[in-house]
């Protein structure tokens, strides 16, 4: 059953429309079902075959307003790093005793930075950060020597994305306590940054679907012409 929240929600929205980006931001304040600040997600479906490894796309991307939400970073690395990990603010700093959590089932934490010393020892953990997306990686600059840089990064805004099976992205990009220009402005950031990536491979539309949605409440659907010069 429908909440009585999620029925106005759904009565705000008109019934086949399709809206600009704009209108969305907007809009996605109005509908909100919940009582906490919600965070706010773009789908975006890609014309893309994620099986081919030019076609599965990955990035990161800074959102000029960040995300609302205070990430928990745990930076993996060799001694000599750990102040300048503590000093960025990491929450988590050390190597042996968090692969061992992470074995155990840990995994309390939004972002993990490694520095390419130390990668050896992480490739094991694969199994249990790849399907959770922690796994660090060099194209979405988690793996580096200048691990403050990464940290600070991470704080401010810094988002990774990339491409589920369905050739679907899906991203938080604020939460619905940020005024609309706010949400439209990450919206396009993240948007723009998605297609400077498109492989000269993937035939057809590139960007094929987008909607809007927070937390528990109806997907907004936006016309992909509204966000491409």
């Amino acid at each position: 059953m429908a909440t009585k929240k999620r029925k106005v929600a759904d009565a705000k929205l008109e019934k086949n429309k399709i809206y600009s980006l704009k209108e969305a931001s907007s809009l996605v304040k109005d509908i909100n079902c919940t009582k906490f600040d919600s965070s706010v997600d773009l789908h975006i479906r890609l014309g893309v075959d994620p099986k081919k490894a030019d076609q599965a796309i990955r990035g990161s991307v800074t959102l000029p307003h960040g995300t609302g939400k205070t990430k928990r970073v745990l930076v993996l690395c060799t001694p000599d790093k750990e102040a300048a990990a503590k000093e960025a603010g990491a929450d988590f700093v050390g190597l042996d005793e968090f692969i061992q959590k992470i074995e155990a089932g840990w995994t309390d934490v939004d972002v993990i930075v490694a520095t390419p010393a130390v990668m050896p020892k992480i490739g094991k953990l694969g199994k249990i950060l790849g399907p959770r997306n922690l796994m660090p990686n060099p194209k979405t600059g988690t793996v580096t020597n200048d691990v403050a840089a990464a940290v600070n990064d991470v704080k401010g805004g810094k988002i990774t994305f990339k491409v589920d099976k369905a050739g679907i992205i899906h991203a938080s990009i604020g939460r619905v306590s940020f005024a609309s220009d706010k949400i439209e402005q990450n919206s396009l950031e993240l948007i723009n940054a998605i297609i400077k990536l498109k492989p000269a491979t993937a035939k057809g539309t590139y960007l094929r679907g987008l909607s809007m949605a927070s937390t528990m409440s109806p997907g907004i659907v936006i016309d992909t012409k509204s966000v491409q010069n």
